[in-house]
């Protein structure tokens, strides 16, 4: 898919004439120790999985749903990225970086040339945005997006048909840029705001293209 940006400053995303060669990488941790923070306050496990689902719609509308690799154990993710028609790594257990790596390493088996890992807690994030994303990052051998305070990761991806090096949690941005992966600051509100908590889930730029399983649970 290609984008175009719209008279009012939104991004469009228009059709490419060619099949996308991209892969997303999602690792969702899934059952009750995920989003613990979130969980604090709003301990709804409903709410949780519909943040991973909107997050992983996204995804494979953007660049199909068979070339989305969902890493995880829950057996209820399990379950929901098999009915999606995406792949399926198993989580290794051994924390975030080693997650997202086992997914990378399922894409390039099947294949992939270019890999994308977005975490699943971007349920704001929209097709026009991944879209907008993956073309600025296919520009370099490997780059991010940090997250809306600059500190953390959203988007890390490569176009070397190789593993990238991978740093996430706290502080990742600094070291990702550090690692040599391109820093791009782009004016992607959803992709940008994560949900780690109540106070993120609020956002009013959340909650302006929240997606749709998310806003029913929070409706209902």
């Amino acid at each position: 898919m290609s984008s175009m940006f719209a008279g009012d400053g939104r991004i469009e995303l228009m059709p490419s004439p060619e099949p996308t060669q991209w892969w997303v990488v999602v690792p969702i941790k899934g059952g009750p120790g995920a989003k613990s923070r979130l969980r604090r306050s709003v301990d709804d496990a409903d709410l949780v999985a519909a943040i991973a689902h909107d997050t992983l719609a996204v995804a494979g509308r953007v660049v199909g749903a068979e070339r989305v690799v969902v890493v995880t154990s829950d057996p209820h993710e399990v379950s929901h990225a098999r009915a999606s028609g995406h792949v399926i790594a198993t989580d290794p257990a051994q924390g975030l970086d080693a997650a997202c790596l086992v997914g990378v390493a399922a894409a390039l088996a099947d294949g992939a040339g270019q890999v994308a890992i977005l975490l699943g807690d971007h349920p704001a994030l929209t097709d026009a945005e991944l879209g907008a994303a993956l073309e600025a990052g296919a520009r370099h051998t490997s780059f991010f997006v940090p997250d809306s305070d600059g500190t953390g990761t959203a988007l890390l991806g490569t176009t070397a048909g190789s593993a990238p090096e991978v740093a996430f949690g706290p502080g990742s941005a600094d070291r990702h840029a550090a690692l040599g992966h391109a820093r791009l600051d782009l004016d992607l509100p959803g992709l940008r705001h994560d949900v780690d908590d109540e106070s993120s889930l609020r956002h009013p730029e959340v909650q302006r293209t929240l997606g749709p399983r998310t806003r029913r649970i929070l409706g209902r």
